[in-house]
């Protein structure tokens, strides 16, 4: 698939310049940043799913006005944090994800603290059951502190008594940003479904709308220009079309191997090239 780039908005001009320098040897790709995402999804009758989508407010530096999934980079703390876990073991997502446990067990902990932080959903509780009540005052001034950086996941837990629940997350997929891109992410994404009694209230901050949307909608709302969409979020949705219910999502074991799209420079003009086994519906 290839999409060319906005040459109006001055963006492709600068891509393709950027691929320029690359190719002359002029300036080395960025190292991408890890990072989680998490596509929280709840049952939509008669069978199909809705998933949560965050527009990013206009300020945002990355992917301005687009609408996306909570999440966001892993902190050194993802690795260090001391905390509870109920679920498959690091290791086995470590095999599910094509990484090592240790950055399996981060990037877990990356997506429940991204998806508290940005959604107010917490996808944490004990062996039998999920964490509750979070429409309490109190759970929302432990959320801006986390966002806010004085809190951390793990004092977050082990104060109100809760592990993360690492059997509420089914990884999906992961994609790498092209190389030309200056600011880059190596991200994984899960699906996982909203925890009964929790609802997503968003973080005004980052986001300036939430929205529970049927993932052929979504894509349809991007194709007539009413929303904007990241190619990989794009991607993902057009894949939940292709499946059931939300039993049918969460059932499945998928190898998530990475995609990584390309940018060259043709006549001038910067194009995006998405490989060809990505079913990309825009």
């Amino acid at each position: 698939m290839r999409i060319q780039l906005n040459s109006a908005s001055g963006l492709g001009d600068r891509l393709a310049q950027r691929v320029a320098d690359m190719v002359a040897g002029r300036t080395v790709p960025a190292a991408p940043r890890n990072a989680a995402t998490v596509m929280l999804l709840r049952p939509c009758p008669p069978d199909g799913v809705e998933v949560l989508m965050l527009r990013r407010t206009a300020a945002m530096k990355f992917a301005p006005g687009a609408y996306v999934f909570p999440g966001g980079s892993v902190d050194e703390a993802d690795f260090s944090a001391e905390i509870g876990w109920h679920g498959p073991s690091p290791a086995d997502f470590g095999t599910w994800l094509g990484c090592s446990a240790e950055l399996a067990r981060a990037l877990v902990c990356a997506a429940v603290r991204e998806t508290f932080e940005e959604s107010g959903v917490l996808l944490a509780g004990t062996p039998d059951r999920l964490a509750a009540g979070l429409a309490d005052p109190s759970w929302e001034a432990d959320r801006m502190a986390m966002t806010a950086g004085t809190l951390t996941l793990s004092g977050l837990l082990d104060r109100r008594g809760l592990t993360v629940r690492a059997d509420l997350l089914v990884p999906w997929t992961r994609w790498i940003t092209p190389e030309a891109e200056p600011r880059r992410f190596d991200t994984w994404f899960f699906a996982a479904a909203l925890p009964a009694g929790q609802e997503a209230t968003g973080h005004l901050a980052e986001a300036d709308k939430t929205a529970w949307l049927r993932p052929a909608d979504a894509i349809s709302a991007a194709r007539d220009g009413t929303i904007s969409l990241l190619p990989p979020t794009a991607a993902t949705l057009n894949e939940f079309t292709k499946c059931g219910d939300l039993g049918d999502i969460l059932g499945r074991r998928r190898t998530v191997a990475p995609v990584q799209p390309r940018m060259v420079v043709e006549d001038g003009e910067a194009w995006l090239l998405i490989p060809d086994e990505v079913a990309y519906p825009l």
